[in-house]
């Protein structure tokens, strides 16, 4: 079994940078899919980023792209999203998720394994 848990959200003003971070235990996820999604209120949760088991591919939401980054640190089973220029529309809560299948993987039903979530809260 995989565990994820993320951190590093909080309350920021618009044009403020957060970075969250998703620390796996459990299992290492050196060779998962790993995934950022979030869930605004009253909306579904929708795709904001992936990457590959080695970094190499990264793929984006039209709504973040150009402005959120992810990545991944393999030797300490850590994932990133890097988010500047941030916009109230971006307030949500963040959830990591990860799956062992490879490709580009952008639905919810696409992961395995998901985080309980951190808080992103951009005020104007």
């Amino acid at each position: 079994q995989v565990q994820l848990v993320e951190s590093g959200g909080g309350l920021v003003q618009a044009g403020d940078s957060l970075r969250l971070s998703c620390a796996a235990s459990g299992r290492t996820v050196r060779f998962y899919t790993m995934g950022w999604f979030r869930q605004a209120p009253g909306k579904e949760r929708e795709f904001v980023a992936g990457i590959s088991w080695n970094g190499g591919n990264t793929y984006y939401a039209d709504s973040v792209k150009g402005r959120f980054t992810i990545s991944r640190d393999n030797a300490k089973n850590t994932v990133y999203l890097q988010m500047n220029s941030l916009k109230p529309e971006d307030t949500a809560v963040y959830y990591c998720a990860a799956d062992q299948r490879w490709g580009s993987r952008e639905l919810v039903t696409d992961y395995n394994y998901w985080g309980q979530g951190t808080q992103v809260t951009v005020s104007s």
